[in-house]
């Protein structure tokens, strides 16, 4: 027996790497060290400026979205949505990122999607000006079934010690902002795909009055990445705090970042929910309470902003064409969540 026997061909990692490394090259600047292949990533921090640099990491997966977007055969998306996820994780502690690795398992190797994979990667990469230095492909028949596949990334961002945003200027009366999702972003597809699929009978092909996409393409739009729109807010020390609407909602997220002494209240309000999260409560019977701690249901990033700046904040959101809502403040008590309807 040989190593193809077993179900790993080391002629179509060869393949999907010619793909690959075009991608990977695309992303690199006069940081990176070295080749695609190291068996390390090199990146020098001589070119950053920074006085006292603290280097900020963090690591992520895409979940069941995965499980649409194989189905959709759209492998470039969810390259966009873990990049984009880890750039606003680590976003919120006023960090810009500096390189990324990604992890790809496959039960069979298949270089087509390899390259879409890291294309979408890539394109993430570069758009949130990022290196991607380096990553593991792993072709592993037995773990999973052929045609399946997945996923995840780790992320090295900087920040200047005094620009890190840890939510200790959060007090009562800050104002809260919210900028927009570009859907679900990656979190809730457990219970999106057993409501909409499992339950109502969906297709990812079907059509929905009030959606002007099919099923399957409202669930694939990728994770948005709000660097750009707020990257120079957090080096002006604008910002008092950022949450980014993962897993676990709004309930779960925003209270990682208060003070012991204070709650927050939202006001659900002062935004459209999108369409995507109607049918999902609809189809599911899903309570209001649930799905506020499930979904970001529209709202990506929160804004944590002091009166004195807020002008400021708006002013260099309009001039980024970012939308933003006012969507809550700050009270007094002891690290909730509430909500006004």
């Amino acid at each position: 027996m040989n190593y193809a026997d077993a179900g790993v061909s080391l002629s179509r990692a060869d393949e999907a790497m010619v793909g690959v490394k075009k991608s990977v090259r695309s992303t690199f600047n006069q940081c990176v060290l070295g080749d695609v292949g190291n068996f390390g990533g090199l990146f020098t921090l001589k070119h950053l400026g920074l006085k006292d640099p603290v280097l900020v990491s963090s690591v992520d997966g895409v979940g069941t979205k995965l499980k649409v977007d194989i189905e959709m055969n759209t492998p470039t998306l969810p390259g966009q949505d873990i990049v984009n996820h880890c750039c606003n994780d680590i976003l919120v502690q006023g960090a810009r990122p500096l390189f990324f690795l990604d992890y790809v398992a496959m039960g069979a190797l298949d270089p087509q999607v390899m390259t879409g994979i890291v294309e979408g990667m890539s394109k993430a990469c570069r758009e949130n000006d990022m290196v991607l230095i380096g990553g593991e492909t792993a072709e592993m028949p037995g773990m999973y079934t052929v045609g399946d596949y997945d996923i995840s990334g780790t992320i090295v961002g900087v920040v200047e010690r005094e620009n890190i945003i840890d939510g200790s200027r959060i007090h009562p009366g800050t104002k809260i902002l919210g900028l927009p999702s570009t859907g679900l972003h990656t979190n809730g597809y457990s219970l999106a795909r057993k409501a909409l699929f499992d339950v109502a009978g969906y297709k990812v092909d079907s059509r929905v009055e009030g959606l002007d996409k099919t099923i399957g393409e409202a669930l694939t739009v990728p994770h948005r990445s709000y660097y750009k729109s707020l990257i120079d807010l957090t080096n002006a020390k604008k910002l008092d705090g950022l949450v980014h609407v993962t897993g676990s909602g709004f309930q779960g997220n925003i209270p990682r970042i208060l003070p012991d002494n204070v709650d927050v209240v939202i006001d659900r309000t002062s935004w459209k929910v999108p369409k995507i999260f109607q049918l999902i409560q609809e189809a599911g019977s899903v309570e209001k309470d649930e799905m506020y701690s499930t979904f970001n249901m529209g709202i990506g990033m929160l804004l944590f902003v002091d009166d004195a700046n807020m002008a400021d904040v708006e002013a260099h959101l309009k001039a980024k064409n970012e939308p933003f809502y006012h969507v809550g403040e700050v009270v007094e008590g002891s690290k909730k969540v509430l909500f006004r309807d």
